[in-house]
């Protein structure tokens, strides 16, 4: 039997940026395993199969691997589905907007889809869970050996790991110079992270107030590294509203990863803010359909 699937760019505007997506639009007659031995096939960061919901009010249900096993969540495959969903008529569009449910493990997935002329130019999600703070990270001069930096490239404010979905360790870096030099050293990750409530890494620098340069490195999930990561840039929103003196009204930050793999991305992020408190999640960005076919199991 052949299943159709398509491939798309997400975080970008442009073929050949951002992140790659393999997306099964109708996954359902896709047998239980071969799930992730076609993951490992197409060995982008995550490959995304759609489901019909659970919840009949709800758009599709979403199953979400790595190379190396399933996550409860994840941005771009997220974004990306939504796209094509839209892209391929399976969802009735109507105006400028529309919007659209998926049913990850983590929760239920808002995602606000931006239309021109009928098509989708731009996909916003809402994280399904609130910013959680995890447990102090390894010391300072442990992550340095880890990211093949010094502990004088780190920046003022301290490393944290934070979830919305998917956790993540925050480490603030002093230049663009940090970030781009910042490598994995996978022996000393193995001794210092791999155990550690986040294992996966984002380091970034501060270009200005509201403009960040990242790397994501995933070696938990076999992804050495993520040219764009909506998980991680929705948890950063937590990371930075919690350390903003603005206590009421929407933060928000556009983030630029993916430039030292050769796959430039751009994420936009929001952070509601009432009371001094995080309310609200959400990120997005453009996806660019790449192409078509089908796979066969026989």
């Amino acid at each position: 039997m052949r299943h159709r699937y398509y491939t798309l760019d997400v975080f970008t505007s442009r073929r050949f940026g951002g992140n790659q997506l393999a997306v099964f639009p109708f996954a359902h007659h896709i047998p239980e395993h071969a799930l992730g031995p076609i993951a490992r096939e197409f060995n982008y960061s995550e490959t995304v199969f759609l489901y019909p919901p659970d919840d009949p009010a709800h758009t599709r249900r979403a199953r979400i691997f790595t190379p190396g096993e399933e996550i409860p969540f994840a941005g771009h495959p997220t974004v990306g589905a939504a796209h094509l969903l839209a892209a391929i008529g399976e969802v009735p569009l109507a105006g400028d907007e529309t919007r659209i449910v998926l049913e990850e493990r983590v929760g239920a997935v808002s995602v606000l889809v931006r239309l021109s002329a009928g098509a989708p130019v731009f996909a916003q999600l809402t994280a399904a869970k609130l910013p959680e703070v995890g447990p102090p990270p390894p010391a300072r001069a442990a992550l340095a050996g880890v990211l093949s930096l010094d502990e004088s490239d780190f920046g003022d404010d301290a490393p944290e790991a934070v979830s919305c979905g998917l956790p993540f360790l925050f480490v603030p870096v002093r230049s663009r110079d940090a970030v781009r030099r910042a490598r994995v050293r996978m022996e000393q990750w193995e001794r210092t992270l791999a155990t550690y409530w986040a294992p996966q890494l984002m380091v970034f620098w501060r270009a200005s107030a509201d403009v960040l340069h990242a790397r994501v490195f995933v070696p938990g999930l076999a992804v050495p590294e993520d040219p764009a990561t909506g998980s991680a840039a929705a948890a950063l929103g937590g990371y930075l509203a919690a350390r903003d003196s603005q206590r009421d009204g929407t933060l928000r930050w556009t983030l630029h990863q993916g430039e030292d793999m050769g796959r430039p991305s751009l994420i936009e992020i929001e952070a509601d803010k009432r009371d001094g408190h995080t309310t609200a999640v959400r990120c997005g960005g453009s996806s660019v359909l790449v192409c078509e076919g089908t796979l066969s199991l026989e």
